[in-house]
């Protein structure tokens, strides 16, 4: 929204905004869209499954209609299609681990400005870090950011000829499978921490990929990346480091590639004055939350980062993405 066309309540709907966020937040974290997906239930009903008690359940329920993500008939609740397609345990479609991400986020942001005071990460004391109710959160809604993000990238990417991809920072390997379905004679590893292991071994092979798709647990900065690759994937994983950082991470997995390999860069892309979109502008505040040096970076600072390192045919890939994302491509020259 334009500054010129604030008024006072757009202003009181913004700091308000959370009310709906956490109302959200806590029918997720209960799973009750799950429950009303099957049957329509009155609060009593759903009193008498031991979850919740009457009174804070009736407010909640009636929110969630307000907000147009249940029905109400004759005072008995469920849920509407969308909510079923998107906030049910049971559809393939399920976007809760995300959003249940997200709510792990919220106590960090509420310190915001002790963040911004001193200029360091907050959240390593404020959110549970990597136990195991959060990492699977963390790796499950990336999963499913990816898997609506990756219909619309992986068709737009000839990959003709190419035949070994490095999924680096690949999380569970949804992008790597995508890639994988896409082009047939494709094999991929996928590089991550050792607790992304049984995550994404498990995603792979549930796509019936165990035999294309492997994973490797080595530490690349340290140690570099074991094999030769035609191309290789960064998605999301340079907003986590300064900009020295992201030279280092660059220049590894430059150095795995073959002469003529392809590097593609996917982040959440400002524009080149830094103060837009909207989405990349917020993020860099929570790369400030939760990193040491992290942020969003734009247009001209990653393709800057591509060319220092030696690539060429550097430039934005023309696909459009939710959220200012945006794939950043640069080929190596053949020696």
């Amino acid at each position: 929204m334009e500054p010129s066309k604030w008024t006072p309540a757009d202003l009181l709907q913004l700091s308000g905004g959370y009310w709906s966020t956490c109302a959200l937040h806590a029918a997720v974290k209960l799973d009750l869209f799950s429950l009303l997906s099957e049957n329509a239930l009155t609060a009593e009903e759903l009193t008498e499954t031991g979850r919740v008690k009457q009174r804070g359940v009736s407010m909640l329920l009636n929110a969630l209609v307000a907000l147009g993500l249940l029905e109400n008939r004759d005072a008995r609740f469920s849920a509407t299609p969308f909510a079923v397609e998107f906030l049910s345990t049971t559809s393939p479609r399920y976007l809760g681990h995300i959003i249940m991400h997200h709510h792990h986020l919220m106590a960090g942001w509420a310190h915001l400005d002790e963040s911004v005071t001193s200029g360091a990460q907050l959240r390593e004391r404020m959110s549970g870090g990597d136990e195991p109710q959060y990492r699977e959160s963390f790796l499950m809604g990336m999963f499913n950011l990816a898997m609506l993000a990756a219909p619309k990238i992986v068709p737009v990417i000839d990959l003709g000829g190419r035949r070994r991809l490095l999924d680096l920072g690949g999380g569970p390997g949804t992008y790597a499978i995508q890639f994988c379905l896409h082009n047939p004679e494709l094999f991929a590893v996928v590089y991550d921490l050792p607790t992304t292991r049984q995550f994404a071994e498990t995603t792979i092979d549930k796509f019936g990929l165990a035999a294309r798709i492997a994973f490797n647990d080595g530490n690349f900065i340290t140690h570099g990346i074991d094999g030769i690759f035609d191309v290789a994937w960064l998605s999301h994983i340079l907003h986590s480091e300064g900009p020295e950082g992201c030279e280092v991470v660059i220049a590894k997995a430059m150095a795995a590639l073959e002469p003529g390999g392809l590097i593609l860069i996917q982040e959440f892309i400002l524009d080149d004055t830094l103060d837009g979109p909207l989405f990349p502008a917020l993020f860099s505040l929570n790369m400030l939350l939760g990193t040491p040096e992290g942020q969003s970076y734009s247009e001209a600072q990653l393709c800057g980062m591509l060319t220092r390192a030696g690539f060429c045919n550097v430039g934005r890939l023309p696909v459009v993405l939710p959220n200012g994302a945006g794939v950043i491509a640069g080929t190596l020259p053949c020696r």
